[in-house]
């Protein structure tokens, strides 16, 4: 048996991107940090101890990752960039394959929808990340003959997280969401607002409008949503990974948009739900399709994907669940992807993507729900499990 070794794991975000970040949120938020993974392996595939911090993995309701093929034999190295949405779960997944497999490096930034897209594009990275599928125009600037899978990984709910002491609980309906981010309501203690706070006590503070700055997949959710919602927000601003933001500061991913409210008392910004958790901020309860006020959470989100699953198109390029049916469901839920070649031209990195990626959609789903990400519905699990199976390298499968 091979001595333990200390491996790294990067999840980073680019430097140019954090050097214009809004409002110098990079101090309030970790962006860029390397995780240290502990491994002992006897031939670069047994699996090790799990690391500290991360979630132990446990059998999933279907396939385990013995069934899934192994990684190369050798030292591998994986690229992948993009969104900032899915980047906690990432850095729990990443970390735990390397326990399980110390001769596989993954180095992800965490740069946004829009980079990951990019990138995949432009062939500098192995794999992509996008909370919001690639659009037809984007599909079409592939190089000829490219062929890029979506491949499902897990849902997140984008939550309004706001900064206001002694308000402990806050209820927003569409309208409301609607009017503060066209820039119409300025106010806490707006009428409009009070009406659904009845016995809070609202401040007469000027509510600061933080959104991103990036192409991101979290803001094509949250307009999807105001554009479903506001007939005023879809006539002037529309919906996107990019729009023009009728008021409010921009900040760079996730953590920046979380940075700068939590940096700013009285501000109010759209993040995935684990990010709130991060930022320890609370999140407004949104008024649903049932006229229910719910909390952001993992169930409500569940409940949107469960109900929408029939409808998961054949290409996998599902559009964010909003407003979908339930007393109990979350009006704001997306799906994130692996944007993955279908055919490899690396052998060795072709078969550890599979191996990956494979683990990420058995043993990975369980540790979600304590990240704050729900797990695939088993017949989307199963669709991205089946896309697996129809990667190739030189001609031939690499999981047939």
């Amino acid at each position: 048996m091979q001595p333990c070794e200390m491996r790294t794991l990067n999840i980073t975000e680019d430097a140019h991107s954090m050097s214009h970040r809004t409002l110098g949120t990079a101090g309030a938020l970790i962006a860029s940090a390397t995780f240290l993974v502990s491994a002992c392996s006897g031939g670069g595939s047994s699996p090790a101890a799990t690391p500290a911090g991360t979630i132990a993995p446990a059998a999933s309701a279907g396939a385990s990752s013995a069934a899934i093929p192994s990684p190369a034999s050798g030292s591998v190295t994986l690229q992948g960039a993009g969104a900032t949405f899915p980047a906690p779960l990432y850095q729990s997944w990443f970390e735990q394959y390397n326990g399980r497999y110390s001769n596989v490096q993954v180095n992800y930034q965490s740069n946004g929808s829009g980079a990951g897209i990019k990138a995949i594009t432009q062939g500098t990275v192995d794999f992509g990340a996008s909370d919001a599928p690639m659009k037809d125009e984007e599909i079409k600037a592939l190089p000829a003959g490219t062929t890029v899978l979506h491949i499902p990984t897990a849902l997140g709910a984008v939550v309004l997280i706001y900064n206001l002491p002694g308000v402990g609980v806050l209820q927003l309906d569409a309208q409301n969401v609607a009017d503060i981010f066209l820039g119409t309501v300025t106010k806490w203690n707006d009428p409009k607002l009070a009406a659904n706070n009845p016995g809070v006590t609202l401040p007469d503070r000027a509510i600061l409008v933080a959104h991103r700055s990036d192409g991101s997949g979290t803001t094509n959710a949250f307009t999807t949503y105001l554009d479903t919602v506001s007939p005023e927000w879809h006539a002037k601003v529309g919906k996107g990974k990019e729009v023009n933001w009728p008021t409010g500061i921009g900040a760079q991913g996730n953590d920046g948009v979380a940075g700068t409210v939590k940096q700013n008392e009285g501000g109010l910004g759209y993040v995935e739900l684990s990010y709130a958790a991060q930022a320890q901020l609370p999140s407004a309860r949104l008024k649903n399709a049932a006229g229910a006020f719910v909390a952001g959470s993992t169930d409500g989100v569940t409940a949107a994907a469960e109900a929408a699953a029939a409808s998961f198109p054949a290409d996998s390029r599902q559009a964010p669940i909003i407003n979908g049916p339930g007393p109990n469901t979350y009006p704001i839920a997306s799906y994130t992807y692996l944007l993955v070649y279908a055919d490899q031209k690396d052998a060795a990195k072709g078969r550890t993507l599979v191996s990956l990626i494979a683990w990420c959609l058995t043993d990975g789903q369980a540790g979600e729900t304590a990240l704050g990400y729900a797990p695939l519905p088993e017949a989307i699990r199963q669709k991205a499990l089946d896309q697996l199976h129809t990667i190739t390298t030189g001609g031939q499968p690499i999981w047939p």
